[in-house]
């Protein structure tokens, strides 16, 4: 009976033994998991932030020496008198003048190369009269007049960069900038626009250069389409082709932040990527690696542990085995207080005091039990963090609203806010939002939030047949125009730069999301989406609306509406926008 205890002992002590072993060997490889992946995320995401904050960088460099570069050719004296010339001439005077212009204008930007230097690497530049007339091109020109062009309709007010396919894995650069009269301080309308069109060998350098990637690092820009404009290191013949609605597009072009993290690429494939947005110059970089390869090292360390662990387990039964044979009572014991422990109950301990193998089987087996309650207290902290950090999340409406959606934005802000300092920044913007607020409310709008310096709202629940309610929100935004006088007396009162904004409405459905921490729901939607995109349209201290307002207020007898001519999708689906004012 006896010699029946002692095999049931051992084998209870074996198991025991190599029990423990596995769950100190399984927590100490989970800890070194996740240490492991936080070490590399963080090496990872510092190699990744600084590839994509130093090739973002250069070609934010690149793009603003272009800017400048073309500047330098719009600002040139003879330019400007040579096409405010040919602005005020018509007939067989024109004829006369536009045949000895070119020749002028050809020495004009022959010289403009020389002093910038070839390796800018110009294949065409356009300079067009305030019609629309190409008054001269480096290349043949089949049609002289581009009043449809869509860069020159766009109706500059500042230069900005934009690229074209050409054929296959190539791309143009384009770079646009206004004409003013000389002299002139740029208060008023362009006399012109230059139009150069050149090759982006220094971008591809850029962007194709691999040093300091690994297997399946990639570098590639999307623009403010959402469409990629770089060549892809995995797919062929992506450039313009391939839309990219990602986590980190998303995140620069409707809220301007950058992003490092986790997320699915364009592929589908779950990578570790870093962003830098240049939103002001429509274009955001994306340095990423895939998730794969940058926990690869740390699978191989986790499978060297655990095999590792499973050898010194096993090494460890067959010791336990041998040296059972002399155990007893101490045993019985300790049997006891694994099963406490099995329980859930970390506070027991053997407190066995031997000077033999059982005394120290007993004290590790006691540390054991006090690292496992330290951990359970641990989880335990984890989890009531959790729960908290839960409360915070959105709750979003079980429902949507047909609402009319507007935002305002402040037109050269950022310039404006870099001369001021953080005083009268927090003053600027304050006097500028609280303004804005008292005209919302008075007229039944909510004003949902402000970014950076633009403000959105929008008035709930309006159906289509309910006219009166669009002009309402109509009105409401031509007295924020109307009001901009007013604002900006009240910021020189401050000794604050004066401003001027454009204001956007659009209609449709949005969806609705409470923050638990406001009594104010923000909304979400394509309907918001449109209301941004179509906000550059305006011209300053005007009001600019979507085709889906304008469907329900066209008869009105109130306002007149010119259409933009404008495609704001960047797609074959036609959205129109309109320019409204007061009859």
């Amino acid at each position: 009976m006896s010699s029946k205890i002692r095999i049931g002992l051992s084998k209870k002590l074996v198991f025991l033994v190599m029990s423990v072993s596995l769950v100190a060997i399984g927590i100490s490889a989970y800890l070194s998991f996740t240490y492991g992946v936080e070490v590399l995320k963080q090496k990872t995401g510092d190699q990744l932030l600084g590839e994509s904050t130093t090739r973002g960088n250069s070609l934010r460099n690149l793009f603003d020496a272009r800017i400048k570069q073309i500047q330098i050719l719009a600002t040139d004296p003879m330019i400007q008198v040579l096409v405010d010339e040919l602005n005020n001439v018509s007939g067989d005077e024109y004829k006369t003048k536009i045949d000895e212009a070119r020749r002028h204008f050809l020495i004009e930007v022959q010289a403009f190369q020389e002093l910038v230097g070839y390796s800018i690497g110009f294949e065409d530049v356009k300079i067009l009269g305030k019609q629309g007339q190409a008054y001269f091109s480096l290349a043949q020109i089949s049609n002289e007049d581009f009043s449809q062009d869509p860069y020159f309709l766009l109706e500059l007010e500042k230069s900005f960069v934009d690229f074209e396919p050409v054929a296959e894995n190539q791309k143009r650069m384009i770079v646009v900038t206004p004409i003013f009269a000389k002299d002139d301080n740029h208060s008023s309308e362009p006399i012109g626009v230059i139009i150069a069109k050149m090759r982006t060998k220094t971008m591809d350098d850029i962007l194709l250069n691999r040093s300091g990637l690994g297997k399946s690092d990639e570098v590639y820009v999307v623009n403010d389409d959402y469409t990629l404009i770089s060549e892809s290191r995995f797919l062929k013949n992506t450039a313009f082709n391939q839309k990219v609605d990602t986590l980190p597009v998303r995140k620069c072009f409707e809220e301007e932040k950058e992003i490092l993290d986790f997320y699915p690429d364009y592929r589908g494939i779950k990578i570790f990527g870093s962003s830098y947005c240049a939103k002001d110059l429509g274009f955001v970089l994306l340095a990423e690696i895939d998730e794969s390869e940058t926990i690869e090292p740390i699978l191989i360390l986790q499978d060297r542990i655990f095999l590792t662990g499973l050898v010194i387990t096993m090494a460890m039964g067959v010791v336990t085995f041998f040296l059972s044979k002399s155990i007893s009572h101490p045993l019985v014991k300790l049997q006891k207080a694994a099963q406490e422990i099995a329980k859930g109950n970390f506070d027991v301990r053997t407190n066995i005091k031997t000077s033999d193998e059982i005394g120290q089987l007993s004290a590790s087996f006691d540390s054991m039990a006090k690292r496992l309650q330290e951990s359970a207290m641990a989880i335990n902290l984890r989890e009531e963090i959790i729960k908290e950090q839960e409360n915070m999340l959105l709750l979003f409406s079980k429902h949507n609203e047909d609402c009319c959606v507007c935002m305002i934005d402040i037109i050269q802000s950022t310039m404006l806010a870099s001369e001021l300092d953080e005083e009268k920044t927090r003053k600027f913007y304050g006097i500028f939002i609280n303004s804005i607020a008292e005209i919302v409310k008075k007229f039944g709008g909510i004003v949902v939030k402000n970014i950076g310096d633009a403000v959105l709202f929008y008035f709930a629940e309006i159906k289509s047949s309910n006219s009166q309610a669009f002009l309402n929100a109509i009105e409401c935004c031509l007295t924020i125009c109307d009001s901009n006088e007013k604002i900006s007396s009240n910021l020189q009162k401050e000794s604050l730069p004066a401003i001027a904004y454009r204001v956007s409405m659009t209609y449709g459905t949005v969806s609705l999301a409470q923050v638990s921490t406001s009594s104010v729901k923000d909304i979400f939607g394509s309907t918001v989406n449109r209301c941004a995109k179509i906000n550059r349209f305006a011209l300053p201290n005007t009001l600019v609306i979507g085709s889906d307002v304008y469907e329900n207020v066209k008869s009105t007898e109130k306002y007149t509406f010119k259409n933009m001519n404008v495609n704001p999708t960047g797609t074959n689906k036609i959205y129109s926008v309109y320019l409204v004012s007061r009859i």
